[in-house]
């Protein structure tokens, strides 16, 4: 691998070198009134990305794996029942960490290419009569699939069938990087991680909790020592942590937020969309298919991008890394060896992301491909120039 090139992979992502110097910092005190002031203008921050006016921001030392965990044990006891759907691997992941910590999932088996059904949601929170659902689980944007589900619609799914379950979001791959309303969409706990949209290196879970989901921890009884939120709030309230945080990490976000803020929200969910639709051009351009189902469900943070039957998706992956010092995303789960994913999120522009569409055609065509070059990045850059990055010409 090459540290001149960009890395195309879902996360972590690229690293602008503003805030790789904002985490590294000289050691404070992470109990002095210092650390207050790195601290709570990074949870502000976070609460205006997730578009929210009332929700608890907490931060800790973890990824977005951790989130989870936060999520579950701060607000159900063993044996509470959680309704999710299985429409990719990190969708999967969730599911299995229920089911770890004794929770009862009703698991709707979805096709992987296809968003979260919302339809079967409402049906399945009507007819339990006794409220016995405590949780749906919602992940916004499958990693593993490029595919969005519409988190408006699981809400008006809840909303329809009068049901009081809590509504918990993975946005790992989402936030930061397309549009995400906590408030408008009622959402209760969103989770993400630092290492995607907000620019920085792993090690950060970040997650906003509604008052509701404040109020059910509680009742909750599942154990958490380490990801307790209560302890949190309580250090938070003092400028502190309940242990050691992640300083510099915490630095870089306040400076990460700042930066998406100077940008503008609407205008970084625009570069995504529009940086994404080059590659949804090329991948046309090769005559290749991409894994979500249609165009309601593509994500405009990860392409998954199908190869050929017979073909085995993970040698462009590997022939990048090893010949070109490029990162592409291996497919994961039942999609493995069938696609190769393109991550475009994050610090990325169109000039960098036509280098990446330039690099897996070369990649395709050394492989034995039917690929002619360049078709991809011509596709792409017709499209580019029709849509030109003029909104982001000033952040930049």
């Amino acid at each position: 691998m090459s540290f001149q090139n960009p890395v195309f992979i879902p996360g972590p992502t690229n690293i602008p070198e503003n805030l790789r110097k904002a985490c590294d910092m000289p050691t404070i005190d992470h109990r002095s009134p210092l650390f207050g002031q790195i601290l709570h203008p990074a949870r502000e921050g976070v609460k205006k990305v997730l578009k929210s006016d009332a929700a608890e921001i907490f931060i800790f030392p973890s990824t977005g794996t951790g989130g989870w965990e936060t999520a579950l044990s701060n607000t159900l006891s063993a044996g509470d029942k959680v309704l999710a759907a299985r429409n990719g691997m990190f969708s999967h992941r969730w599911i299995d960490m229920c089911q770890r910590h004794g929770l009862d999932v009703q698991i709707v088996e979805t096709p992987w290419g296809e968003g979260l059904p919302a339809e079967r949601y409402e049906e399945i929170l009507t007819a339990d009569k006794n409220h016995e659902i405590k949780v749906v689980l919602a992940t916004h944007n499958e990693t593993a699939t490029g595919v969005k589900s519409d988190i408006a619609a699981v809400r008006r799914a809840l909303d329809a069938a009068g049901h009081p379950a809590l509504l918990f979001v993975d946005g790992v791959s989402s936030i930061a990087s397309m549009d995400f309303r906590f408030d408008e969409w009622g959402v209760d706990i969103a989770v993400t991680g630092s290492q995607k949209g907000f620019m920085l290196p792993p090690g950060l879970a970040i997650l906003g909790f509604s008052q509701k989901a404040m109020e059910a921890t509680k009742s909750a009884t599942l154990p958490r020592t380490f990801f307790d939120v209560r302890d949190m709030e309580k250090s938070y309230a003092n400028n502190a942590y309940p242990y050691t945080p992640a300083v510099g990490l915490l630095n870089g976000l306040n400076q990460a937020c700042g930066m998406l803020l100077t940008e503008g929200l609407e205008n970084v969910f625009a570069r995504h969309h529009r940086i994404a639709e080059g590659v949804r051009a090329a991948t046309e351009a090769w005559g290749l298919k991409l894994c979500a189902a249609n165009p309601s469900v593509y994500s405009d943070t990860v392409s998954a991008i199908r190869t050929p039957d017979g073909f085995n998706a993970t040698e462009i992956v590997t022939h990048a890394a090893k010949i070109y010092g490029v990162a592409f995303g291996v497919g994961l789960g039942e999609v493995a060896g069938k696609v190769f994913r393109i991550g475009h999120l994050g610090s990325l522009t169109d000039v960098m992301t036509l280098s990446g569409l330039a690099t897996a055609e070369m990649c395709m065509a050394d492989l034995g491909l039917e690929i002619r070059l360049g078709s991809g990045v011509a596709a792409a850059q017709e499209y580019y120039r029709a849509n030109p990055a003029s909104a982001h010409k000033a952040a930049a």
